[in-house]
């Protein structure tokens, strides 16, 4: 991300750091990652210690410190979807992307990764792509759903 870009998402929100919290999450929904330049520059800008933007980067899971895909693909391994194959289709989604939970794609395509429970335990197996959730899966039903986000 530009240093231009950064400096309009601080402007947008006035340049105080009561918004801090706000500026990092615009820039990790454009960027999909926040940098060790953008939080500088945030930093700089705002005149807050590099330090407490680390804790906050690193306390709240919405943030990644590393670059992350253009699609994050969430698995539920939950119970009711467990009992109905998740590993399966966790298995079918590795095997697509080529990598495990926890991962990115060296395309920067996907990131995957595994939680406990998406809260459609009626339609397990379940996986959610981009916030879309795509229930009853199957092995083949994953391979295509996949494919349509490439």
């Amino acid at each position: 991300m530009e240093i231009e870009r950064v400096d309009q998402i601080i402007e947008k929100h006035h340049g105080e750091a009561s918004n801090l919290l706000q500026i990092m999450l615009d820039i990790q929904s454009e960027n999909n990652w926040l940098s060790t330049q953008a939080l500088a520059r945030v930093s700089e800008k705002l005149s807050v210690p590099m330090t407490r933007i680390q804790h906050i980067a690193t306390f709240y899971k919405a943030f990644s410190l590393v670059p992350k895909g253009r699609h994050n693909v969430h698995i539920c391994m939950g119970t009711a979807c467990h009992v109905r194959g998740a590993t399966r289709i966790l298995d079918t989604v590795e095997e697509a992307t080529g990598i495990k939970p926890g991962e990115t794609d060296l395309e920067l395509k996907f990131s995957l990764e595994t939680v406990n429970c998406l809260g459609c335990c009626a339609l397990g197996p379940v996986m959610e792509v981009d916030g879309r959730v795509h229930g009853k899966m199957s092995p083949n039903k994953a391979s295509q759903a996949l494919k349509t986000y490439e």
